[in-house]
Formats: structure tokens, C-alpha cells, sequence
């Protein structure tokens, strides 16, 4: 006769960063279960929001999360300038996308490399974090910052990027990608990571389609959700990408998917470095009236959707905002179905959880 016992994990643990307690139900060194309780960081940021006016909460929602701090300031904006009928100069939303996509390129590339972490490839681990940190120095040489680059303001963009400035993205990224090919090819081919990864945390199509994932947890179980194909938005409609997707479901496919779509990303900074449109940066901001809007953009780690309600003044009667690993953080129940209990760090971070922003 089988005896289960409880496993706590949590709320501290080398698995994540932030607090999150997992209550494992274990069947000897398999779990059989997995409940998920979080809320130890919340912050009472939404409600922050409503004591703020408008370009305040700018600043507030770019520290919801910090890996995805660009794309909350970015939907934010949007959600604005829809309720009050601002349309965003060209440049403006190309520089928009070139920020957001370079922010995209540093997200994935720590997420592989902390799943080289948990792994034990520790060589792996710093390498990829090298890679990622000329990265780092791009954004700060152009936006000033590593993390939070506060590039977006209501209406457009805070800078306007110059020719000396281009020609650096251009060249960083020309250094950048044959470093992430290498990466690339050590993923798809070392016997460590194939090991541990392969088959591992799978999460088939119909479950992914009844949890409503998204981001590169949705299309590495076959399903197209991408905001930037099925909502385009900003520049998005005026590049050539694609969006990756793989019918996999495992640890193997999402981290392949997100290296792939590095490439993808490469190719979009090269096409706005070469495109980039004249004209003004930032459009002025009109009165606020009593009205509502939403805007969704596609983060690193999926769809962040904003909704606001205005009330005729600059402070906003409402802002709120769902986040992607919110959406993301019940595929786990399927993904450690059976898992051994040495890969739960391990499947954790195949979602690319961020707590923060989910509480907020």
C-alpha cells in the first residue's frame, strides 16, 4: 500500500528568487501533488495607482517587475493614450519596439541561464550570464539603466535615439549573436541538458488550452498566441518576424523556443535600426475625460493587459493590470504530475515565474 506524505518547498528556496510556498503531496521521491500559495510580497500597487496622477503611475508600473519592466510602462502608456485618443508618432513607436525587444533578448537569455544554474551546469550558468551582460551594457550606454530603462512616457518616448547610437545597437548586437548561436547549439546538443530536460515538465496542447497559458509556455505546447501577431500593436505590424512555435510541451522545447526567438528578436532591432522614421518623439496630452481603456502587449513571458477608468482629472479612478505568470503559475499542478521531487526547481523555472508582479 502507497503512503503519501506532505513536502513543504517554500516560501525560501534556491529555486526562485521570490517567496513562494509550494505544499507538495510526495509519493517517496515522486509528487503526486502540488498546491501553490503566494502573497508574501504583495505590495498594494493598484491601490499606489489610484493616489497617483497619470504620468506618475508611469514611473510605478516600471517596477512592478523588473525583467519585464519595459513591457508594463510600455501596456501602461497604451491603455492611456487610448482613453484619451493620443496617437503615438511613428518613431515614437518604433523606438517603442526596439526598447522592448532588447529587453526581450536579456529576459530570455537569463531564464536559460538559470535553468543552467538549477541544472548544475555552473560553467553553462556564467557563460550565458557573460553573454547576457553585453546585453546589460547596451541598455545602459543607450537608456542610462540596466533594469528599469524608463524609456516610455504618455504620448511616446523620453529620447530620441541619434545615428551614433543606432550604429551602436547595430554593432552590440552583430557581437551579441553568434555568442547566443553558440548557446544556442550547446542547448540543442550536450548531453547534461538534453538529460534533464527532455520529456521533462510536459504540458500537453488541451491543458494549455484549458489553463489559458501564454507566452513561450503557450507556444511550446503548439498554441500561435502571440500579441504581436493576433493584437499588433505600436511597430509590430511593420516588421518581419515570425512567431515561434513548437508543439514539444517540455523543458527541452520551451528553452529551444526561447533562444529561437532571440533570433527573431535580433532580426527586429536590425529592421528598426534600418527603417527608423523621422518626426517627432512624444505627442502632447490632452484634457482627461470620464472613459475607460484597455491595451495588451506581448512581454517576455506572455500577455500583460491593462485595464483603466478615468474620472475626468489626472489621477485614475481604476488602473489594473493581469500579468503573464499569473496565467502561467497553474500549468505546474500539470507539469510536476509525477515528477520527481529533484525537478521541481527545475520545471519552476521553464514558466519564468516572476511573484512580484503577480502579487504587485
Amino acid at each position: 500500500m502507497s503512503k503519501t506524505f506532505t513536502m513543504p518547498l517554500g516560501p525560501v528556496h534556491v529555486a526562485l528568487e521570490e517567496p513562494v510556498y509550494f505544499r507538495l503531496t510526495v509519493e517517496g521521491e515522486i509528487v503526486r501533488n502540488v498546491e501553490l500559495t503566494s502573497g508574501h510580497v504583495h505590495r498594494g500597487m493598484e491601490a499606489m495607482a489610484s493616489q497617483r496622477n497619470l504620468i506618475k503611475n508611469t514611473t510605478l508600473t516600471e517596477r512592478v517587475c523588473s525583467l519585464c519592466s519595459n513591457s508594463h510602462s510600455f501596456t501602461y502608456c497604451m491603455a492611456v493614450e487610448n482613453v484619451l485618443g493620443i496617437k503615438v508618432p511613428e518613431r515614437a513607436n518604433y523606438q517603442r519596439v526596439l526598447t522592448e525587444e532588447i529587453k526581450r533578448v536579456s529576459s530570455h537569455l537569463f531564464n536559460t541561464a538559470i535553468q543552467a544554474h538549477i541544472i548544475g551546469f555552473k560553467s553553462l550558468f556564467m557563460h550565458i550570464m557573460e553573454v547576457r551582460e553585453m546585453m546589460q551594457d547596451l541598455k545602459e550606454t543607450v537608456y542610462g539603466n540596466r533594469m528599469n530603462l524608463a524609456a516610455n512616457c504618455i504620448g511616446g518616448v523620453k529620447y530620441s535615439l541619434d545615428d551614433d547610437m543606432v550604429r551602436y545597437i547595430q554593432q552590440s548586437i552583430d557581437k551579441v549573436e553568434p555568442a547566443v548561436e553558440e548557446l544556442r547549439e550547446i542547448y540543442a546538443t550536450n548531453s547534461m541538458i538534453l538529460a534533464r530536460t527532455k520529456g521533462l515538465g510536459y504540458l500537453p496542447k488541451e491543458d494549455a488550452i484549458r489553463l489559458g497559458v501564454v507566452g513561450p509556455v503557450a507556444r511550446g505546447s503548439g498554441l500561435e498566441r502571440d500579441v504581436r501577431k493576433d493584437s499588433p500593436y505600436a511597430a509590430y505590424p511593420n516588421l518581419d518576424f515570425k512567431s515561434i512555435v513548437e508543439t514539444g510541451g517540455c523543458l527541452y522545447t520551451r528553452s529551444m523556443l526561447r533562444l529561437h526567438e532571440i533570433f527573431e528578436s535580433f532580426k527586429m532591432i536590425r529592421q528598426i535600426c534600418r527603417d527608423l522614421p523621422g518626426g517627432p518623439i512624444v505627442a502632447p496630452m490632452p484634457s482627461v475625460p470620464s472613459a475607460e481603456a484597455v491595451a495588451r502587449s506581448e512581454a517576455p513571458r506572455g500577455e500583460v493587459f491593462y485595464y483603466i477608468r478615468t474620472n475626468g482629472t489626472d489621477i485614475p479612478a481604476r488602473l489594473k493590470w493581469r500579468v503573464p505568470s499569473y496565467m502561467n503559475w497553474e500549468a505546474l499542478g500539470v507539469m510536476m504530475r509525477d515528477c520527481n521531487v529533484a525537478d521541481v526547481a527545475l520545471i519552476t523555472n521553464t514558466i519564468d515565474p516572476c511573484v512580484s508582479c503577480t502579487e504587485r
